[in-house]
């Protein structure tokens, strides 16, 4: 399970890498060095400095905005698919079971025409 980081740490993060970013060869290496006097994963500083970057329109890509949209709607969409399921099998089951009080009134069905029969065993 991820530890959850603190929005101000993250901020901070993102702050000293674009601070510094002149002084390294690439944004890797700037976000490994913050990383390292921060305490946290130099990968995490990199995606919070790429979205950082997205979010104020210098880089393209997903807002933090329209990702959190986007998850949203996801989990409404499988809320309603489970929904649409529990409503399919429930259909069914009680399909079955207006057919089985027929089936002992139901003797014969006659080619393209059910027939409904009275039991005269």
């Amino acid at each position: 399970m991820p530890k959850k980081i603190d929005q101000e740490l993250k901020a901070r993060a993102v702050r000293l890498v674009n601070d510094h970013q002149g002084e390294y060869p690439s944004l890797s290496a700037a976000a490994a060095v913050v990383a390292k006097q921060l305490g946290v994963g130099k990968e995490s500083v990199r995606r919070w400095v790429l979205q950082a970057q997205i979010d104020g329109g210098q880089r393209a890509g997903a807002t933090s905005e329209e990702l959190a949209e986007i998850k949203a709607l996801k989990a409404e969409n499988r809320r309603l698919r489970e929904d649409v399921e529990i409503l399919r099998r429930a259909t069914t089951f009680f399909a079955g079971e207006l057919c089985a009080t027929r089936r002992c009134v139901c003797r014969g069905v006659v080619r393209d025409h059910p027939r409904w029969v009275v039991a005269a065993a």
